[in-house]
Protein backbone atom coordinates (compact mmCIF):
# COMPACT_ATOMS: atom_id res chain seq x y z
CA UNK A 1 0.00 0.00 0.00
CA UNK A 2 2.90 2.39 0.75
CA UNK A 3 4.50 1.68 -2.61
CA UNK A 4 1.33 2.49 -4.40
CA UNK A 5 1.06 6.03 -2.85
CA UNK A 6 4.72 7.14 -3.28
CA UNK A 7 4.53 7.63 -7.06
CA UNK A 8 1.63 10.12 -7.16
CA UNK A 9 3.44 12.37 -4.61
CA UNK A 10 6.49 12.69 -6.89
CA UNK A 11 4.35 13.59 -9.85
CA UNK A 12 2.51 16.20 -7.78
CA UNK A 13 5.83 17.86 -6.76
CA UNK A 14 6.98 18.04 -10.36
CA UNK A 15 3.68 19.64 -11.38
CA UNK A 16 3.99 22.34 -8.70
CA UNK A 17 7.58 23.10 -9.76
CA UNK A 18 6.56 23.50 -13.38
CA UNK A 19 4.04 26.16 -12.32
CA UNK A 20 6.46 28.08 -10.08
CA UNK A 21 9.19 28.59 -12.70
CA UNK A 22 7.08 30.69 -15.17
CA UNK A 23 5.68 32.73 -12.30
CA UNK A 24 9.18 33.59 -11.04
CA UNK A 25 10.36 34.52 -14.54
CA UNK A 26 7.33 36.79 -15.08
CA UNK A 27 8.00 38.57 -11.77
CA UNK A 28 11.65 39.18 -12.68
CA UNK A 29 10.75 40.54 -16.11
CA UNK A 30 8.60 43.26 -14.53
CA UNK A 31 11.71 44.72 -12.83
CA UNK A 32 13.79 44.96 -16.01
CA UNK A 33 14.22 48.71 -16.89
CA UNK A 34 13.12 49.79 -20.39
CA UNK A 35 15.79 50.58 -22.95
CA UNK A 36 16.68 54.17 -23.83
CA UNK A 37 15.48 53.71 -27.36
CA UNK A 38 11.97 52.88 -26.16
CA UNK A 39 11.94 55.98 -23.93
CA UNK A 40 12.62 58.34 -26.80
CA UNK A 41 9.84 56.74 -28.81
CA UNK A 42 7.30 56.92 -25.98
CA UNK A 43 8.15 60.59 -25.26
CA UNK A 44 8.62 62.31 -28.64
CA UNK A 45 9.19 66.04 -29.14
CA UNK A 46 5.97 68.06 -29.23
CA UNK A 47 4.65 71.31 -30.74
CA UNK A 48 1.43 72.42 -29.03
CA UNK A 49 -0.70 75.52 -28.39
CA UNK A 50 -2.87 76.50 -25.44
CA UNK A 51 -5.68 77.56 -27.80
CA UNK A 52 -5.73 76.40 -31.40
CA UNK A 53 -8.87 78.37 -32.34
CA UNK A 54 -9.05 82.17 -31.96
CA UNK A 55 -11.74 84.63 -33.06
CA UNK A 56 -11.17 88.29 -34.00
CA UNK A 57 -12.04 90.88 -36.63
CA UNK A 58 -10.05 91.46 -39.81
CA UNK A 59 -8.58 94.61 -38.22
CA UNK A 60 -7.08 92.69 -35.28
CA UNK A 61 -4.05 90.42 -34.86
CA UNK A 62 -4.45 86.76 -33.88
CA UNK A 63 -1.91 85.75 -31.19
CA UNK A 64 -1.43 82.05 -30.47
CA UNK A 65 0.63 80.97 -27.44
CA UNK A 66 2.51 77.81 -28.42
CA UNK A 67 5.19 75.60 -26.83
CA UNK A 68 7.87 73.42 -28.43
CA UNK A 69 9.43 70.64 -26.34
CA UNK A 70 12.66 68.97 -27.45
CA UNK A 71 12.77 65.52 -25.84
CA UNK A 72 15.96 64.37 -27.61
CA UNK A 73 19.34 64.15 -25.82
CA UNK A 74 20.82 66.88 -28.06
CA UNK A 75 20.01 70.44 -29.15
CA UNK A 76 18.09 70.81 -32.42
CA UNK A 77 17.54 73.81 -34.71
CA UNK A 78 13.90 74.07 -35.77
CA UNK A 79 12.71 76.12 -38.75
CA UNK A 80 9.16 77.49 -38.76
CA UNK A 81 6.76 77.54 -41.68
CA UNK A 82 3.02 78.14 -42.10
CA UNK A 83 0.46 78.04 -44.90
CA UNK A 84 -1.95 80.98 -44.84
CA UNK A 85 -4.21 82.94 -47.20
CA UNK A 86 -2.61 85.35 -49.67
CA UNK A 87 -1.85 88.77 -48.25
CA UNK A 88 -1.86 87.66 -44.61
CA UNK A 89 1.20 88.35 -42.44
CA UNK A 90 2.74 85.87 -40.02
CA UNK A 91 5.42 86.30 -37.35
CA UNK A 92 7.03 83.84 -34.92
CA UNK A 93 8.42 85.33 -31.70
CA UNK A 94 10.75 83.71 -29.19
CA UNK A 95 11.40 85.75 -26.03
CA UNK A 96 9.87 88.77 -27.79
CA UNK A 97 12.21 88.57 -30.80
CA UNK A 98 10.88 87.78 -34.28
CA UNK A 99 12.52 84.64 -35.67
CA UNK A 100 12.21 82.16 -38.51
CA UNK A 101 14.16 79.43 -36.69
CA UNK A 102 15.64 78.82 -33.25
CA UNK A 103 17.81 76.36 -31.34
CA UNK A 104 15.89 74.13 -28.93
CA UNK A 105 18.03 72.78 -26.08
CA UNK A 106 17.87 69.15 -25.05
CA UNK A 107 14.90 68.19 -22.88
CA UNK A 108 13.74 71.81 -22.70
CA UNK A 109 10.43 73.54 -23.52
CA UNK A 110 10.39 76.90 -25.31
CA UNK A 111 7.38 79.25 -25.43
CA UNK A 112 6.60 80.64 -28.89
CA UNK A 113 4.15 83.38 -29.86
CA UNK A 114 2.58 83.08 -33.30
CA UNK A 115 1.12 86.36 -34.60
CA UNK A 116 -1.23 86.27 -37.57
CA UNK A 117 -2.54 89.45 -39.23
CA UNK A 118 -5.27 89.08 -41.88
CA UNK A 119 -5.90 91.48 -44.73
CA UNK A 120 -8.32 94.32 -43.86
CA UNK A 121 -10.83 93.02 -46.41
CA UNK A 122 -10.73 89.39 -45.25
CA UNK A 123 -14.20 87.90 -45.44
CA UNK A 124 -15.81 86.41 -42.31
CA UNK A 125 -15.14 82.70 -41.92
CA UNK A 126 -12.84 80.03 -40.47
CA UNK A 127 -9.33 79.84 -41.91
CA UNK A 128 -7.14 76.75 -41.17
CA UNK A 129 -3.49 77.65 -40.57
CA UNK A 130 -1.17 74.59 -40.61
CA UNK A 131 2.16 75.37 -38.91
CA UNK A 132 5.31 73.22 -38.94
CA UNK A 133 8.62 73.24 -37.07
CA UNK A 134 11.20 71.26 -39.05
CA UNK A 135 14.32 69.88 -37.35
CA UNK A 136 17.21 67.70 -38.50
CA UNK A 137 15.32 64.43 -38.46
CA UNK A 138 11.69 65.22 -37.69
CA UNK A 139 8.89 67.70 -38.45
CA UNK A 140 6.48 68.83 -35.75
CA UNK A 141 3.02 69.93 -36.88
CA UNK A 142 0.47 72.26 -35.33
CA UNK A 143 -2.98 72.96 -36.76
CA UNK A 144 -4.37 76.40 -35.91
CA UNK A 145 -7.65 78.08 -36.85
CA UNK A 146 -8.31 81.80 -37.27
CA UNK A 147 -12.00 82.72 -37.17
CA UNK A 148 -12.54 86.13 -38.78
CA UNK A 149 -15.61 87.91 -37.47
CA UNK A 150 -17.56 90.41 -39.52
CA UNK A 151 -17.02 94.07 -38.63
CA UNK A 152 -18.91 97.31 -39.17
CA UNK A 153 -17.16 100.47 -40.28
CA UNK A 154 -17.63 103.48 -42.53
CA UNK A 155 -15.97 106.73 -43.54
CA UNK A 156 -17.53 110.09 -44.37
CA UNK A 157 -15.42 112.54 -46.36
CA UNK A 158 -15.39 114.47 -49.66
CA UNK A 159 -14.35 113.12 -53.08
CA UNK A 160 -11.11 115.14 -52.88
CA UNK A 161 -10.57 114.79 -49.16
CA UNK A 162 -10.77 118.58 -48.74
CA UNK A 163 -13.10 119.48 -45.86
CA UNK A 164 -13.40 123.24 -46.34
CA UNK A 165 -15.08 125.70 -48.68
CA UNK A 166 -16.55 129.17 -49.16
CA UNK A 167 -20.14 130.34 -49.18
CA UNK A 168 -21.77 133.75 -49.54
CA UNK A 169 -24.13 134.88 -46.81
CA UNK A 170 -27.76 134.47 -47.78
CA UNK A 171 -26.90 131.80 -50.38
CA UNK A 172 -27.21 128.00 -50.58
CA UNK A 173 -24.13 125.92 -51.41
CA UNK A 174 -23.97 122.25 -52.51
CA UNK A 175 -21.28 120.27 -50.68
CA UNK A 176 -20.42 116.87 -52.18
CA UNK A 177 -19.71 114.11 -49.67
CA UNK A 178 -18.61 110.48 -50.05
CA UNK A 179 -19.88 107.73 -47.75
CA UNK A 180 -17.75 104.57 -47.83
CA UNK A 181 -18.29 101.16 -46.17
CA UNK A 182 -14.91 100.23 -44.66
CA UNK A 183 -16.14 97.14 -42.80
CA UNK A 184 -16.74 93.55 -43.89
CA UNK A 185 -20.51 93.50 -43.32
CA UNK A 186 -23.25 95.38 -45.22
CA UNK A 187 -24.56 98.62 -43.72
CA UNK A 188 -28.31 99.16 -43.68
CA UNK A 189 -30.55 102.10 -42.80
CA UNK A 190 -27.91 104.84 -42.80
CA UNK A 191 -29.28 108.25 -41.87
CA UNK A 192 -27.47 111.52 -42.60
CA UNK A 193 -27.60 114.63 -40.42
CA UNK A 194 -25.78 117.92 -39.88
CA UNK A 195 -24.98 119.99 -36.82
CA UNK A 196 -24.64 123.52 -38.20
CA UNK A 197 -24.48 127.03 -36.66
CA UNK A 198 -27.72 128.60 -35.46
CA UNK A 199 -30.29 129.39 -38.17
CA UNK A 200 -28.28 127.52 -40.82
CA UNK A 201 -30.11 124.88 -42.84
CA UNK A 202 -28.81 121.58 -44.29
CA UNK A 203 -30.66 119.21 -46.64
CA UNK A 204 -29.24 115.90 -47.90
CA UNK A 205 -29.74 114.13 -51.21
CA UNK A 206 -30.36 111.31 -50.41
CA UNK A 207 -31.29 111.78 -46.77
CA UNK A 208 -31.12 108.00 -46.10
CA UNK A 209 -29.09 105.14 -47.59
CA UNK A 210 -30.96 101.85 -47.44
CA UNK A 211 -27.97 99.50 -47.99
CA UNK A 212 -24.24 99.87 -48.63
CA UNK A 213 -22.14 96.79 -49.40
CA UNK A 214 -18.61 96.27 -47.98
CA UNK A 215 -15.98 98.18 -49.94
CA UNK A 216 -18.58 100.26 -51.78
CA UNK A 217 -19.18 104.01 -51.59
CA UNK A 218 -21.98 106.41 -52.45
CA UNK A 219 -22.02 110.14 -53.21
CA UNK A 220 -24.19 112.37 -51.04
CA UNK A 221 -24.95 116.06 -51.60
CA UNK A 222 -25.43 118.36 -48.61
CA UNK A 223 -27.21 121.61 -49.52
CA UNK A 224 -26.10 124.15 -46.93
CA UNK A 225 -28.03 127.43 -46.58
CA UNK A 226 -26.44 130.40 -44.80
CA UNK A 227 -28.89 133.04 -43.55
CA UNK A 228 -28.62 136.64 -44.64
CA UNK A 229 -26.62 139.14 -42.61
CA UNK A 230 -24.33 136.39 -41.35
CA UNK A 231 -21.08 137.90 -40.14
CA UNK A 232 -18.16 137.03 -42.38
CA UNK A 233 -15.76 134.47 -40.92
CA UNK A 234 -15.09 130.75 -40.48
CA UNK A 235 -17.81 128.37 -39.29
CA UNK A 236 -17.73 124.61 -38.65
CA UNK A 237 -20.50 122.20 -39.64
CA UNK A 238 -20.46 118.57 -38.48
CA UNK A 239 -21.86 116.10 -41.01
CA UNK A 240 -22.69 112.61 -39.73
CA UNK A 241 -23.96 109.25 -40.95
CA UNK A 242 -25.15 106.56 -38.55
CA UNK A 243 -27.22 103.45 -38.00
CA UNK A 244 -27.64 101.01 -35.11
CA UNK A 245 -24.19 99.46 -35.63
CA UNK A 246 -21.76 102.25 -36.47
CA UNK A 247 -21.36 105.94 -37.26
CA UNK A 248 -19.01 108.37 -39.00
CA UNK A 249 -18.54 112.14 -38.86
CA UNK A 250 -16.84 114.82 -40.93
CA UNK A 251 -16.00 118.35 -39.76
CA UNK A 252 -16.45 120.84 -42.61
CA UNK A 253 -15.09 124.38 -42.24
CA UNK A 254 -17.05 127.03 -44.14
CA UNK A 255 -15.74 130.52 -44.81
CA UNK A 256 -18.66 132.95 -45.10
CA UNK A 257 -18.18 136.00 -47.32
CA UNK A 258 -20.48 138.95 -47.85
CA UNK A 259 -22.17 139.57 -51.19
CA UNK A 260 -20.92 142.31 -53.54
CA UNK A 261 -24.17 144.22 -53.04
CA UNK A 262 -23.74 144.20 -49.29
CA UNK A 263 -20.16 145.28 -49.76
CA UNK A 264 -21.11 148.23 -51.93
CA UNK A 265 -23.87 149.14 -49.52
CA UNK A 266 -21.32 149.23 -46.76
CA UNK A 267 -19.05 151.46 -48.80
CA UNK A 268 -21.93 153.82 -49.56
CA UNK A 269 -22.85 153.97 -45.88
CA UNK A 270 -19.28 154.87 -45.00
CA UNK A 271 -19.11 157.53 -47.73
CA UNK A 272 -22.44 158.98 -46.60
CA UNK A 273 -21.20 159.17 -43.02
CA UNK A 274 -18.04 160.93 -44.13
CA UNK A 275 -20.08 163.39 -46.20
CA UNK A 276 -22.35 164.19 -43.27
CA UNK A 277 -19.41 164.78 -40.97
CA UNK A 278 -17.72 166.98 -43.57
CA UNK A 279 -20.89 169.03 -44.03
CA UNK A 280 -21.31 169.52 -40.30
CA UNK A 281 -17.72 170.64 -39.93
CA UNK A 282 -18.04 173.16 -42.75
CA UNK A 283 -21.35 174.47 -41.43
CA UNK A 284 -20.58 174.78 -37.76
CA UNK A 285 -16.84 175.03 -37.90
CA UNK A 286 -16.92 178.68 -39.06
CA UNK A 287 -18.85 179.92 -36.05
Amino acid sequence: MLALHSKPKRMQGRHIGSLLVPAILFSLSSFIPPSRGKTSQSNPSTFTARLINLEATAKETFRFNASLHNSTPRAIIYTFRADMPAGWNLAFRVDGMQVTSFKADSNRTQDITIELTPTPDAKPGTYPIPVTATGESDTLSLKLEAVVKGSYGMELTTPTGLLSGEITEGKRESIHLTLRNTGTLPLEGLELAAQAPAKWDALFEPAKVERLEPGKSIDVVANLKVPEKTIAGDYVTTFSARNNNTNATALFRTTVTTSWLAGWMGVLVILAAVAVIYTLIRKYGRR
